[in-house]
């Protein structure tokens, strides 16, 4: 098992990553990636991004140096009813969104309260995935966020960078991987990429999928197809999406939510 595309980046628009877009693609292309999601932070995020960022996303082509690439962003939960940072209209420009906690956006709360929190943004139309769900440092009712998801139709990130920044980890997001298997639950796996090496940059993550007994099926980003299929599934309003149609070359139609562009990268 293996991702083909790299759910989770940061540039330097995060203000705490040091890649630009350029290089992440290029990181990309090197581990053999059929393309990536740019998911910036949030507004929320000290020093990092302004909304107009992801209003303007749409002005980049759809491949750069060769893979596709995709918008996104990892919203902030700000608070029990799950909303996030960052206005609906501008969300109902972006490929994916992932939401998540960040203790310096919102305290840790009680369990009750995290999971609530955690439950009302994977009820939100405009979030696709979790980010980190695993992380300790926000302890949640593991069963019933997999319940949740699994009733929404969204995924659960398990993060790899986690295991190396987010001390305890290993043990919450093995526990997490395990009820996701059990429950049926989409998992996504991403890198958390805040340098361009990093892009694409699993192993730890994909470890703990395969030792939980996730069958590849249930990892979105495993296949362009899967990941496209998610994508398609997971809108309630389809003018939010580009729809796509096509294999691993990632053929797109024209819809509303961002011009494509051609050129010397199309």
């Amino acid at each position: 098992m293996k991702i083909r595309i790299d759910t989770h980046t940061h540039s330097v628009a995060s203000g705490h990553a040091y890649s630009t877009i350029d290089e992440l693609a290029k990181g990309a292309r090197r581990r053999g990636l059929s393309g990536f999601v740019l998911t910036d932070h949030g507004p929320a995020m000290p020093g990092g991004t302004h909304p107009y960022h992801f209003g303007n996303l749409r002005i980049l082509p759809d491949y750069i140096h060769g893979v596709r690439f995709m918008t996104g962003i990892e919203a902030n939960i700000m608070g029990l009813d799950g909303g996030v940072d960052l206005a609906d209209y501008l969300l109902a420009r972006l490929d994916f969104v992932l939401a998540g906690f960040h203790d310096i956006c919102l305290a840790p709360m009680s369990v009750a309260e995290n999971t609530e929190a955690m439950i009302a943004a994977l009820a939100s139309p405009r979030v696709d995935a979790i980010s980190h769900p695993g992380n300790p440092g926000f302890p949640i009712d593991k069963r019933a966020v997999v319940r949740a998801a699994v009733a929404y139709g969204k995924a659960l990130e398990i993060n790899n960078s986690s295991f190396r920044i987010r001390k305890g980890s290993a043990e919450s997001c093995a526990e997490l991987a395990s009820i996701c298997a059990e429950e049926g639950a989409l998992v996504v796996c991403g890198s958390d990429a805040h340098y361009w090496r990093d892009v694409g940059n699993v192993p730890v993550a994909l470890s703990v999928i395969k030792a939980a007994g996730i069958p590849e099926e249930r990892v979105v980003n495993a296949s362009v197809e899967g990941f496209l299929g998610f994508l398609e599934g997971a809108a309630t309003t389809l003018s939010r999406r580009r729809r796509y149609r096509g294999d691993d070359a990632i053929a797109a139609t024209t819809l509303p939510r961002r011009r494509r562009y051609r050129g010397d990268d199309a």
